[in-house]
This record gives structure tokens, C-alpha cells and sequence, in this order.
């Protein structure tokens, strides 16, 4: 449970790290659509590489269908009818004049991210347990899941801090505010490191690959708004070699 508590406060770190960054500096979209590209990259990676393989290990074909399509389907409805569940993913859809409204509605966007926060850390926990219960075989999993949720974190944070500072909140309460959101990281890693713990291995699998479906949404909806919006050949080259890096990461970790 340690090792699970440490990573999940890892990614807190790289968030607030993130905000911090967005609201001292001067943020480029382009450097943005780098760290966007890549995190999603990431996240389609563990799913295809490692959430997926291991649902069908634990699950029939239909049960990780069903985890997979709740997972996303509960973000798009998320995004749909009360907001943007990632701010880096949905970076691109503000213009000048949705930002100075953007107070108007930051609390239904801290709901939405909150909702994603908790999920990154729920993943983080049930990928440990996934190590502790399979061993070597589910090594690839819990290692691929941090270094993809700790990727995402970091353009999570950015986006999230200069957005509201873009809103008008002053630095001071904007970083105070990402603080905020991003602690339901924490929240969702405890919760799943005492939840995950005492169910049975198809319960976990159920529940990361439900995880999965929710960053298959996520990698879908940056990649196709960035690309559609901004810089297509850095989007590309930048989701696929974060894709690559988890592909060739989980690879070696079975091998070795």
C-alpha cells in the first residue's frame, strides 16, 4: 500500500507542478500541444499495452467490452452535459471570450476534473494491486499506469492553472484551486488502495479497464481536437511517441 500511496502523491506533485507553471509562465499552446500530443500518447498506450490484456486474462470478451464502453461513455456524458473532464484535452476549444465567462462556470469544470483526478488515482492503486496479486505479470501494468498518469499530470495542471488564471483569478488562488482539484488524486488512490485490496481479480480488472475506457476518451478527444485545431504533424509525432514509449516499455518489462 506504500508503494501505491507514493505514486498517487507523485502525480499530485506533477500537477501542482503543472499549475504552478501555468500561472508564472507565459504558456505557449504550441509547447502545450507537445505535452497534450504525448500524455495522450501515454494513455492510449497503457490501455492498448496493458489495461486491455489484462482484462481478458481476468474477464470474457463481453465483460471488458462492457468496462471499456462504461469508462467511456461516463466521461463523454461527463463532458457533455456538465464539462470538459480534462482541461489540457480541452485546451484548444476556449477563446478570448469563453475565458473572461470562465468563472462563471469553474465550478462545474472542478466537478468534471475532480471526477478524472479520482480515476487517475483509483487506476494507480489498481494497478498495484494488480503487481501485488500477479506478480512479474502484472509489473508492466502498474509501472506502464504511472508513467502514463504521471505524464498527463503535468499538461493536466498547466492547462487547469492558466486557465483560471486566464479567468481572472488572482495566481495566488488559482495554484490554491488546482491544489484543490488535483487532491482528488489522493482522494481516489486511498479509496482504491482499501477498496481494490479485498476484491477478486475480475472485480480489478472490471475496474481498470473501466479506467481504460475513460483514457481511451481522453486520448481521443485531445488528439482530435488538437489535430483538427492546431499543429497536426507535432500532435502525431507526439502521441505516437508517447504510444511508443509505453509500447516498448511494457515489452521490456515482460521480458525481463
Amino acid at each position: 500500500m506504500s508503494s501505491s500511496i507514493g505514486y498517487v502523491v507523485l502525480a499530485f506533485f506533477l500537477a501542482i507542478v503543472g499549475g504552478a507553471l501555468g500561472t508564472s509562465l507565459a504558456r505557449s499552446h504550441k509547447r502545450l500541444c507537445v505535452l497534450i500530443s504525448l500524455g495522450a500518447g501515454t494513455l492510449l498506450g497503457v490501455t492498448v499495452f496493458a489495461i486491455v490484456p489484462e482484462g481478458f486474462a481476468d474477464l470474457q470478451w463481453w465483460g471488458v467490452l462492457i468496462a471499456l464502453a462504461s469508462g467511456y461513455f461516463l466521461f463523454l456524458i461527463i463532458t457533455k452535459y456538465v464539462y470538459h473532464v480534462c482541461p489540457a484535452c480541452a485546451a484548444s476549444h476556449f477563446d478570448e471570450a469563453t475565458r473572461h465567462r470562465f468563472s462563471e462556470f469553474a465550478a462545474a469544470m472542478m466537478i468534471a476534473l475532480a471526477i478524472h483526478c479520482t480515476a487517475d488515482g483509483l487506476a494507480l492503486a489498481a494497478g498495484h494491486e494488480a503487481h501485488t496479486s500477479h506478480g512479474h505479470g502484472g509489473r508492466a501494468l502498474d509501472y506502464s499506469l504511472v508513467l502514463a498518469v504521471c505524464v498527463h499530470k503535468i499538461p493536466e495542471g498547466l492547462a487547469l492553472g492558466a486557465l483560471l488564471l486566464g479567468a481572472g483569478f488572482t495566481q495566488a488562488k488559482t495554484l490554491a484551486l488546482v491544489a484543490l482539484v488535483e487532491a482528488t488524486t489522493l482522494l481516489g488512490g486511498v479509496l482504491g488502495a482499501f477498496v481494490v485490496h479485498n476484491i477478486s481479480t475480475a472485480w480489478l480488472a472490471a475496474i481498470l479497464t473501466h479506467v481504460g475506457g475513460g483514457f481511451l476518451f481522453l486520448a481521443a478527444h485531445a488528439v482530435r481536437g488538437e489535430i483538427f485545431e492546431h499543429h497536426k504533424t507535432l500532435v502525431l509525432t507526439n502521441f505516437t511517441a508517447g504510444f511508443a514509449a509505453i509500447g516498448i516499455l511494457t515489452l521490456l518489462l515482460h521480458l525481463l
